[in-house]
């Protein structure tokens, strides 16, 4: 039987129209936080409507910041650098994103607060943030492995040079906020160049942020200004549609006022490699990121290969890519990707599982999977197994499928985007 969170999602002809889609979930996160140790009154519109933006709200009232949403927009009221002692644990839900860069901000506080979440996000390592924040001067205990939930007892930083072993925009961002209470010039150095919002979402509240190759630096005490802004769209959910209009030769698909920061836009190379005709019009900066409209033609599908630096940049829309990748005409390769084995799910592993569900055949390798080209695939069962990209991702895949797919825990999809199912369904022609 199935239950009240399973969606079935039946083949397409093609794909068609026109959409503007919620604001993007790492811009929206940002300007959040910022906006609450600002002084004066931010209003973001377009603001995104994923589960995991609300949870970052949630921990922001619980810290003493007023916030109201008014049908699109959101405005918070901020207290300055200085945030109110919290009377219960911050709850961040499933949003890795919101413990982590939170974290850096608490680390510049003269209190302790307590970071939980969901069972999911409870499994997921936070070693990685913890480390550096702790080099600055923070107290930070945690579960067995560096797990949640985390205390953090802030206050008194120091500026750090810090190397990442792991490439991380999150962990960059709260490497970033928490600088800004520290003592001196805080620095910090990339393997892999990965997006900047972080650097830009400062830069717009008025900090002096100075990058040069894969490093940035913020000297501490600087102070933050409010401002007015419109969140453009998210790249990382426009992939899933950008995706499934990739499968229909002759598709037609424009998504307006997108996110077209260039270190997120990797994804539009890459479809364009595989055969799928973008053109982009209409380009315009707000607070250091560019906007654009996107329009996507469905063609000939061919293959790819993702690995280093890609694999960085790409690594919330692997997922969706690997779904296609059997309908491509030579196949997918994706390496160094072992990050996505510690996402919300194990993503590698989810991937290769519902595909081999549909009847593809998969190779799953630690860091990644190869995925020949030229499949038919066939309805099937599949699970997202709690996480919303995986059940977005194969949403699009069962569009090119031979009969029904039913995607069990499809709900998981409102972490991100609440009303995808209902969006992709827009824009289908059967």
């Amino acid at each position: 039987m199935r239950g009240p969170s399973t969606i079935v999602v039946l083949p397409a002809r093609n794909i068609s129209g026109s959409l503007r889609l919620p604001g993007d979930k790492s811009i929206s996160h940002r300007y959040a936080m910022l906006a609450a140790i600002a002084e004066g009154t931010t209003r973001l519109e377009n603001f995104s409507t994923g589960a995991d933006c609300a949870s970052t709200l949630c921990c922001l009232k619980t810290l003493g910041v007023q916030w109201e949403r008014k049908e699109q927009e959101v405005i918070i009221h901020g207290r300055g650098p200085t945030l109110q002692p919290p009377t219960a644990p911050l709850d961040c839900g499933n949003s890795g994103s919101t413990m982590r860069m939170l974290s850096g901000i608490l680390a510049g506080q003269e209190f302790s607060s307590e970071l939980i979440g969901d069972e999911s996000l409870s499994r997921r390592p936070m070693a990685r943030v913890i480390t550096p924040l702790e080099a600055m001067g923070a107290r930070i205990t945690s579960a067995d492995g560096g797990r949640p939930p985390l205390r953090v007892s802030g206050g008194n930083l120091r500026a750090i040079d810090y190397q990442m072993p792991v490439a991380s925009a999150q962990v960059k961002t709260a490497l970033l906020f928490a600088g800004l209470y520290a003592h001196g010039e805080t620095r910090v150095t990339e393997p892999v160049r990965t997006r900047d919002h972080g650097e830009l979402a400062l830069r717009a509240f008025g900090a002096t942020v100075n990058q040069s190759g894969n490093q940035a630096r913020i000297v501490g005490g600087q102070k933050l200004h409010a401002i007015e802004a419109q969140v453009p769209g998210d790249l990382s959910s426009a992939a899933f549609f950008l995706c499934a209009a990739a499968l229909f030769p002759g598709a037609q698909l424009v998504i307006e006022r997108l996110l077209m920061n260039p270190t997120r836009a990797r994804l539009l190379d890459i479809l364009v490699s595989m055969g799928v005709g973008i053109s982009i019009t209409q380009l315009e900066e707000q607070h250091g990121e560019v906007v654009g409209t996107v329009q996507a033609e469905g063609r000939t599908l061919k293959g790819a290969t993702i690995q280093g630096a890609d694999s960085a940049a790409l690594i919330d829309e692997i997922p969706v890519l690997a779904a296609i990748a059997p309908y491509t005409s030579s196949g997918m390769e994706i390496r160094d990707a072992r990050e996505l084995r510690v996402k919300e799910s194990d993503r590698i592993a989810a991937v290769a599982a519902n595909l081999r569900a549909m009847g593809a055949q998969v190779e799953e390798r630690d860091d990644g999977l190869k995925i020949p080209g030229g499949q038919a695939l066939h309805g099937a069962e599949v699970d997202s197994q709690g996480d919303h990209r995986i059940a977005m991702a194969f949403a699009v895949a069962a569009l090119r499928a031979k009969g029904e797919t039913a995607i069990r825990n499809a709900n998981a999809a409102v972490i991100s985007f609440p009303g995808f199912f209902d969006v992709l369904e827009s824009v289908v022609q059967r």
